[in-house]
């Protein structure tokens, strides 16, 4: 049976998402700075003179990119989280971020360690997307975190995995990178240890 033609509305919105996908790949693996609208539509394999039917500038769309790349990421994380107590689902969620495979795999991965340092320096729009997006993924790992400490201890543990992967994928394919993954998750279960014997002594009449 022959397909219906899209219509201009739905080509549009094809359109959109295709350049926003294409943008968050790409600020994955090369920040906000490096990337720009001519890559943006060379990788969506369309012609630059489409893009301002879409954005009004780079900025605009790099900030919706990375705001969904973010909550992508870590919405996944936490929903996708197994374990029968929360100290399981935390360490089930450490485990997978702090691992070989997201740190060699960027171009699927959290977009922190490849924007952070643009974020600093390019200011807004992107410092008011980041703060606001960091409220929301800390409010939903701090649902998990909850009974060992909450929000403060999932702040904690997300400044913890985010430096670690960051200085991971930074000395990539030497021995201190595997080394620092190590550390950083060996950190991170002592401070759950820690924040469930916090608990357990709380508890107790």
């Amino acid at each position: 049976m022959k397909k219906e033609p899209l219509s201009k509305a739905e080509r549009w919105e094809r359109t959109h998402e295709t350049l926003r996908l294409t943008a968050a790949r790409l600020l994955r693996t090369r920040g906000l700075r490096l990337p720009s609208v001519a890559d943006v539509m060379k990788g969506a394999k369309l012609t630059v003179g489409g893009f301002y039917g879409h954005w009004e500038s780079k900025e605009a769309l790099f900030e919706e990119a990375l705001r969904e790349a973010l909550r992508g990421n870590w919405s996944t994380l936490v929903e996708q989280s197994r374990g029968e107590t929360t100290k399981e689902r935390l360490t089930w969620i450490l485990r997978r971020y702090l691992s070989r495979s997201h740190r060699d795999n960027p171009e699927a991965g959290c977009p922190l360690p490849s924007t952070l340092s643009d974020i600093s320096v390019l200011g807004e729009p992107y410092q008011k997307a980041f703060a606001e997006e960091v409220e929301a993924l800390a409010a939903g790992l701090g649902d998990v975190a909850g009974p060992l400490g909450g929000k403060e201890l999932a702040l904690g543990l997300f400044a913890l995995m985010v430096g670690g992967l960051s200085l991971a994928r930074a000395t990539a394919g030497t021995p201190l990178s595997d080394a620092i993954l190590t550390a950083s998750r060996a950190l991170a279960y002592a401070a759950l240890e820690r924040a469930e014997q916090k608990a357990s002594e709380k508890d107790k009449p």
